[in-house]
């Protein structure tokens, strides 16, 4: 068996405009100026801890912390509001998801920075949730690019890191697939360039979910010619 691990943010669902809500409404809780768009998306994918550390160097422990509850707040109190439109799937990426998952030869698991409560809510309103075998979240393990996501996927799918590919749109995913000697392809809709993600490890980026079956397959068969 093969698998293909997902990142969520920035790879499967545009959250763009709901991280930067939260993130501005983190730092009016706590009187500091809100960085800019780009700033903000260019964390997306750490853990939320160390995501306000990288924006907010100047503030203490007490001031990260009221900060990521209020950014969790906000975070829950859009997607009550909005619902699904909270963080739409990219285009292509539900038919993607359903192709492999129809395939006997392919697991699929998810590797997010988001908390187990945000990924728990995002599932809900997908009525495919049920083809990850393995999601894990940043509650439980040690921010990207920490492998610790993507090794417990290859233990709870029973696959080797050879067999397995991760699929994420910034650099932290290709450095924690790296890190987990397992191969990563990149996506160009999210919030890392192509040339920051060849960079940082990636075999190839994806300019659409159509590539991705192919992109896969590829990798498989470069493996099974190494062989």
């Amino acid at each position: 068996m093969k698998l293909a691990i997902f990142d969520v943010d920035g790879t499967l669902v545009d959250s763009q405009a709901h991280i930067v809500l939260s993130m501005a409404a983190a730092f009016e809780a706590v009187g500091l100026v809100t960085p800019t768009r780009d700033a903000i998306l260019s964390i997306v994918g750490l853990s939320l801890p160390l995501a306000m550390r990288e924006l907010a160097p100047e503030a203490d422990e007490a001031m990260l912390s009221r900060m990521v509850e209020a950014y969790k707040d906000a975070f829950q109190q859009h997607r009550l509001a909005q619902g699904a439109a909270a963080s739409p799937l990219y285009p292509g990426a539900e038919e993607a998801i359903r192709r492999l998952g129809a395939r006997d030869d392919l697991y699929l698991a998810i590797a997010t920075g988001k908390s187990r409560r945000g990924l728990d809510a995002l599932m809900q309103e997908w009525d495919f949730a049920d083809l990850f075998m393995s999601t894990q979240s940043a509650d439980d393990h040690p921010s990207k690019p920490h492998p610790s996501m993507v090794l417990t996927c290859l233990v709870d799918c029973g696959v080797a890191a050879e067999e397995a590919v991760v699929i994420g749109d910034t650099t932290y995913d290709m450095e924690m697939a790296r890190a987990a000697r397992v191969r990563g392809i990149g996506v160009r809709w999210g919030y890392h360039g192509k040339e920051a993600l060849l960079s940082a490890g990636a075999v190839t980026v994806l300019d659409h979910f159509d590539q991705l079956d192919g992109a896969l397959d590829e990798i498989w068969l470069d493996e099974f010619r190494k062989g």
